[in-house]
């Protein structure tokens, strides 16, 4: 009877494998067997491809007449270190015994990607089926579903020419511009930096990333900050007050006047105080008043991208250590597939969501987590997410939202304090969606204060709103973080400074609402003076590791409102799997600066020359919508609507079109 290959990406997810198939025995040099199965592994990349020399010597040097360099047959090569292990998995591969091969490879576009090089390289058995094992955890049971569901091999066929193809451009992309913008422009380079000798370094999404950066630092560089005026109007009775703000109308007397800054400001002084002149004396009447409540539900869960800029905003650590966190408590069973782009879930996992909750019931030995799990039963709150925003099979492309699988507690006692508080980070998230929305009582106030004689009326409005929280709902879960992870302790006496500043702002929004609610339409109010307030306007924020990511996501912007992210969302820069590695490499060129205790991004003066060069010589590779839209072909590939060629075709048509067009500047 013939036997059966799985071949994982790494060591540990193939004892997590054996575990599942109950294999304990014939632990031999660089795999598994027993009866049924054997399980081999790689070790991250075995096969990688070849430098320009391997093609032809005299490609060493950089010389402007081998450029640009396109191979027409492609050639790889196995890295040394790992020759070894190469060795046992094309050994096992070609078995005349095996019927079956399982690729079990990382369940994305670069875990296929290493091993077709490997499958390509290592010619296996011709006879043996090929199969592919797509798993969303590192469960007993999810494996076990994974290799029964196994499908043939060839349907991910055009996952792998995606993958094949962003290699290519990469490279293509990487070592065509890198040496022809170090020809022409390195001496340039070395003298502003004072070396001897500079190169130029060049990627499709990495130059990208920098534009984005550099802009952004010359923004706030070049900023100047202005002044403007606004006016506040204190307003009520003889016993309570409340403030509300001037705003220009088409019944005012500085409708489209030049003299306005913005709609609430004032360029001078004395023309801010020019419009309280004319109010002094007047009455002042409430024209409108609604009163509304409001709801809001708990956000979407985590995807890659929102937990790494969660991470950087609440643990001040880089975008590639939370993947790493993530990833090990993916391998140690405890969280779902972590380079994913969806934050919802999908239908078939939300018909048995019970078993995740159930798991951490059971065994998240939390004291606030199980605090929250006992009011969901105590509440009776509903299980049945399927209606809900956090379902939804069409924004699912291979993986659904990192939320916490209910197992793998007997790895948990062992992991470092900052991995236990990033797995709390996503049950968090994942327990609010089944908490009821937030719900806010909103008051909108405006008021109208006439002057002017009968034949030239005019008026002037000003408008205020209170919000109070009436039921916590998700907050409860989901409430504002005050403590972060490794930051100096507070004192007591800080945490009573905080916490009096803290109650004293909560008890002005109520008193505000509480007078703002006994308010009627049509009222006359009086004026109790008019406060004159100087404001000046702000430069664009810089961006950390954690918002960049964000960025990239959304090709470009960095869009704070959650809901709007998820409206663009689908033509980033980079992938989910690829984001943090970028920004490692463009620090550890030396072309930005991270911050270690911010993670606030700046552009090194390397940087900022290196950009200058891009921007006169091929400023579109600076363009986010360019390296969208090359990231969205990859993904027309992926989805067989457009064929490989299409897309080779096009991009050796840029490369050809940009040397064109730089060789003849020279």
């Amino acid at each position: 009877m013939g036997k059966k290959l799985i071949i994982t990406e790494k060591p540990s997810v193939a004892m997590e494998f054996a575990k599942a198939l109950k294999i304990t025995t014939n632990r031999k040099n660089g795999y598994l067997e027993s009866d049924q199965w054997i399980i081999t592994w790689c070790v991250g990349h075995l096969v990688t491809m070849s430098y320009p020399d391997k093609y032809d010597e005299k490609l060493k040097f950089w010389r402007l007449d081998t450029l640009p360099f396109i191979p027409e047959e492609w050639k790889y090569e196995i890295i040394p270190n790992v020759q070894n292990q190469f060795n046992i998995v094309q050994s096992l591969m070609q078995r005349e015994d095996i019927e079956e091969i399982y690729n079990a490879g990382d369940s994305g576009r670069e875990g296929e990607y290493i091993q077709r090089l490997v499958f390509m390289m290592a010619k296996p058995n011709p006879n043996a089926k090929m199969k592919r094992v797509w798993i969303d955890s590192q469960t007993e049971e999810e494996i076990v579903r994974g290799i029964k569901e196994a499908k043939d091999l060839s349907e991910y066929d055009s996952l792998s020419d995606s993958a094949y193809l962003r290699a290519k451009e990469d490279y293509l992309i990487g070592i065509n511009f890198s040496r022809l913008l170090s020809i022409i422009y390195g001496k340039n380079l070395a003298n502003k930096i004072n070396e001897e000798r500079a190169s130029i370094s060049v990627g499709r999404v990495m130059t990208c990333v920098l534009g984005m950066i550099v802009s952004r630092e010359r923004e706030i560089r070049n900023f100047v900050k202005t002044k403007y005026y606004k006016i506040l109007g204190d307003f009520g009775d003889e016993m309570s007050s409340f403030k509300a703000e001037w705003k220009v109308n088409e019944k005012s007397k500085w409708f489209e006047s030049p003299k306005l800054y913005n709609e609430t400001g004032f360029k001078k002084e004395e023309d801010a105080k020019e419009l309280i002149g004319c109010l002094a004396g007047k009455k002042a009447t409430i024209t409108e008043l609604k009163k509304s409540k409001q709801k809001e539900n708990a956000p979407l869960l985590f995807n890659l991208a929102e937990i790494q800029n969660q991470c950087t905003k609440q643990f001040k650590i880089k975008p590639d250590e939370t993947l790493e966190i993530i990833q090990n408590l993916y391998e140690k069973k405890l969280v779902t597939y972590p380079r994913t782009d969806a934050r919802v879930l999908s239908t078939a996992v939300a018909k048995e969501i019970k078993k995740n909750l159930n798991g951490l019931a059971k065994g998240y030995k939390d004291e606030e987590i199980q605090g929250y799990i006992k009011k969901m039963i105590d509440e009776s709150y509903s299980t049945n997410l399927i209606k809900t925003k956090y379902v939804n099979d069409s924004k699912i492309t291979d993986h659904y939202a990192i939320i916490p699988t209910g197992q793998g507690y007997e790895n948990y006692n062992a992991l470092p304090e900052l991995q236990k508080q990033v797995y709390k980070l996503i049950v968090k998230r994942f327990l609010a969606i089944f908490y009821p929305p937030a719900e806010y009582q909103k008051i909108q106030v405006t008021i109208e204060v006439e002057h002017g004689n009968e034949q030239d009326k005019k008026v002037e409005t000003f408008s205020t709103s209170g919000k109070v929280c009436l039921e916590q709902g998700f907050l409860e879960i989901l409430k504002p973080v005050t403590q972060k992870l490794n930051n100096k302790k507070s004192t007591d006496s800080d945490k009573d400074v905080e916490n009096e500043e803290e109650n004293k702002e909560k008890e002005e929004k109520q008193n505000d609402l509480e007078i703002l609610k006994k308010l009627k339409k049509g009222q006359e109010i009086i004026i109790h003076n008019f406060e004159l307030k100087e404001a000046e306007t702000s430069p664009p924020t810089r961006y950390n590791s954690g918002s960049i990511i964000l960025a990239m996501e959304n090709a470009g912007k960095l869009i704070e409102e959650e809901e709007l992210r998820e409206q663009i969302k689908g033509a980033g820069i980079g992938t989910s799997a690829t984001r943090a590695e970028i920004i490692k490499k463009l620090e550890k060129i030396k072309y930005i600066q991270i911050n270690t205790k911010t993670q606030i991004i700046t552009s090194t003066n390397k940087g900022e020359i290196i950009y200058d060069i891009v921007y006169q010589s091929m400023p579109d590779i600076l363009n986010p919508k360019l390296t969208a839209s090359w990231e969205k072909g990859l993904d027309m590939v992926a989805k067989k609507e457009i064929e490989p060629k299409v897309f080779m075709d096009k991009l050796e048509k840029y490369i050809h079109s940009k040397f064109d067009r730089l060789v003849v500047k020279m």
